[in-house]
């Protein structure tokens, strides 16, 4: 058991690697391979502790950003909660693989612990998916096909054929053809999908993305909230001078990041006028992402769409506030555990529906589909404003309170597994960075480091077309998780039927080893 539970971790460890900042993506291949091997034959209970250890491998260096400035205890509560699905599935690959590894099936468990961990409790928090480490990966191609879940599903079938292949080179048994089968299947289906084709083209405009930059990384960014208003107005006013020097291309649409106006410009005239000055001064429509002081006694996370002449024409609230960094459920029960939920001072209210903004460009009218910093890695939230007709996605963040950790980059390689799982170009414009513009094929253009201030500037396709992923919706995920199921409740009820028949029996020594092993060589067929 020592050398599973080191497998396990080192599983995990596997898992974290091939997410950015290292970005080692063929590692989350051998992360699912270990694990599938690990818990094979052992007990439903080894297979949860075998699964927490897996868990705690990736979760705990992968979401080491949470705890940059509010400690270790929230870090820690977040790594173990979020592994504790991860214990959940070992569990179920033990009970459905008594005798070896089952490819298929770990696939549509992985699938199905990902779906349970991005949807509970408290909406769930689906960071660090499978998926969201394959954006240099040729499997990332099938983000069209099938979505994110359809990429975590092939890269966890990759994974169950690897631990095959080793458990037979680990017995010797490559002297047959039909030996080679899982690294040939492995071999097709990365081929497949590296030749598989994503969209690319589509009516060009030009975008402008403003990185204003905060005074100081951290917690306390807000306190200087006028300074990084000033930091963006005075980025555009910038970026306006280039264009009328002829030094920069004029943009027809200008995005600025999530919460460059915390200081409510309904509310706060010089708030209003700095921002009316600086939209018209660029001249083309600006998407401003605000904290508003509304519905009282709570704040809502907003992006405001100002027009030239027009000032505010739509706006759009953030649906999913993050449990625990913009809204305290249940606050009294979990300050016993930790004072620093009241950093949180006001709750966020969540938003009703998705928006598609019509900005009436220079170019023509343009539907902008806006996302809210952590909603991009929530499949719907983004499938949702591309099913209403965006013609372009514009996910807007704060990165300031991670400071100089991985948080950024694993969050731009999600917009770029959205990119090319909607085929729509991405505005990925973040307060602090990174930032870039990403086209629909996952390249990022004019991509900028962090705590620099930069105005980014390019053509986007836009797009009107949908992909398959846009079309099946969430077929594909629920039926994976529907064959895991059912096979989990098959390999439960079969293990069952054979302790029965065992106690029944009362048999020998000899005859109880024969007859456990022609049960769990019949839980093999039947599944």
């Amino acid at each position: 058991m020592l050398r599973r539970s080191l497998i396990a971790v080192a599983s995990g460890l596997c898992l974290w690697l091939a997410l950015p900042t290292i970005d080692l993506w063929p590692l989350a291949f051998v992360g699912v391979a270990g694990m599938a091997w690990a818990t094979v034959g052992v007990s439903a209970r080894a297979g949860l502790g075998l699964g927490l250890l897996t868990g705690l491998g990736c979760f705990v260096p992968a979401l080491s950003w949470s705890g940059v400035y509010v400690g270790a205890v929230p870090w820690m509560a977040l790594a173990v909660t979020e592994s504790l699905y991860v214990a959940a599935l070992g569990l179920a690959c033990a009970v459905v693989q008594p005798i070896r590894v089952r490819p298929w099936l770990i696939a549509c468990l992985w699938v199905a612990q990902e779906l349970i961990r991005g949807t509970v409790p408290f909406g769930g928090f689906p960071w660090a998916r499978i998926a969201f480490s394959q954006a240099d990966s040729p499997l990332v191609h099938l983000a069209s096909v099938a979505g994110a879940p359809g990429v975590t599903f092939a890269v966890a079938l990759v994974g169950g054929w690897l631990a095959v292949a080793a458990e037979r080179a680990r017995v010797r048994d490559f002297g047959r053809l039909p030996a080679l089968r899982p690294l040939v299947a492995s071999a097709g289906v990365l081929l497949l999908a590296a030749l598989w084709p994503v969209a690319t083209g589509g009516r060009a405009v030009t975008v402008a993305g403003i990185q204003g930059n905060v005074p100081q990384s951290g917690l306390d960014f807000n306190a200087q909230r006028r300074a990084v208003l000033d930091n963006h107005v005075r980025t555009t006013n910038r970026l306006a001078a280039d264009v009328r020097a002829g030094r920069t291309p004029a943009p027809d649409l200008v995005v600025w990041p999530e919460n460059s106006s915390d200081i409510d410009p309904l509310r706060n005239a010089d708030a209003a006028t700095e921002i009316t000055e600086a939209v018209s001064a660029i001249g083309v429509p600006v998407m401003v992402g605000a904290v508003l002081q509304e519905p009282s006694p709570r704040v809502s996370n907003a992006t405001l769409l100002y027009v030239p002449g027009r000032g505010i024409v739509d706006r759009y609230v953030k649906q999913h506030p993050v449990p625990f960094a913009e809204y305290i459920p249940y606050r009294s029960f979990f300050r016993t555990f930790s004072t620093k939920v009241d950093l949180v001072t006001k709750d966020f209210a969540p938003g009703k529906e998705p928006s598609v903004f019509a900005a009436p460009t220079p170019s023509g009218t343009v539907k902008v589909g806006p996302v809210i910093c952590f909603e991009v890695a929530y499949d719907d939230l983004t499938r949702e404003p591309v099913r209403r007709g965006a013609q372009l996605l514009a996910v807007q963040t704060n990165n300031a309170t991670f400071g100089r950790t991985a948080e950024s980059e694993q969050q731009l390689a999600i917009s770029r597994l959205r990119a090319i799982e909607h085929g729509r170009s991405i505005v990925h414009i973040s307060t602090v960075g990174v930032s870039a513009l990403i086209t629909p094929d996952g390249t990022t253009h004019d991509q900028s480091s962090l705590f620099t201030q930069k105005a980014l500037v390019g053509e986007l396709p836009l797009r009107t077309a949908t992909t398959w992923a846009d079309r099946v919706g969430r077929i594909p995920e629920l039926l994976a998780t529907l064959v895991g199921a059912v096979a989990l409740v098959q390999a439960v009820r079969v293990r069952r039927a054979a302790k029965v028949t065992d106690r029944a029996g009362v048999p020998t020594p000899a005859t109880d080893h024969d007859t456990r092993q022609h049960h769990e060589k019949d839980v093999h067929d039947r599944l």
